[in-house]
């Protein structure tokens, strides 16, 4: 059988197994290295507030959260897009 993707959708090379994770939107488990990871900043406070406080001098904490989607939430959720297979074999961005 030929192959689609050289890697088979894992970015994990030649190491063995990896640990698993679950999706954060559909919580199927999913190999780590072929879970998609998408960082956001959490704001704690409104933004009219934060900006009021910043004026002050105020530090506000915004933590970073880490997600990790399954390959079929991810393009769900756009952060994957199906490409033909010439775009598959160029590397670059993705986004």
């Amino acid at each position: 059988m030929p192959l689609k993707r050289a890697s088979r959708g894992r970015t994990k090379g030649g190491k063995g197994s990896s640990g698993v994770v679950q999706c954060t939107n559909c919580g199927q488990t999913v190999p780590k290295d072929k879970a998609k990871k998408v960082t956001s900043k959490l704001n704690l406070v409104e933004h009219t507030l934060a900006k009021e406080l910043r004026a002050q001098g105020a530090y506000i904490a915004s933590p970073t959260v880490l997600k990790h989607y399954c390959i079929s939430c991810a393009i769900h959720f756009k952060i994957l897009k199906i490409r033909s297979a010439d775009s598959r074999r160029k590397r670059g961005k993705l986004r």
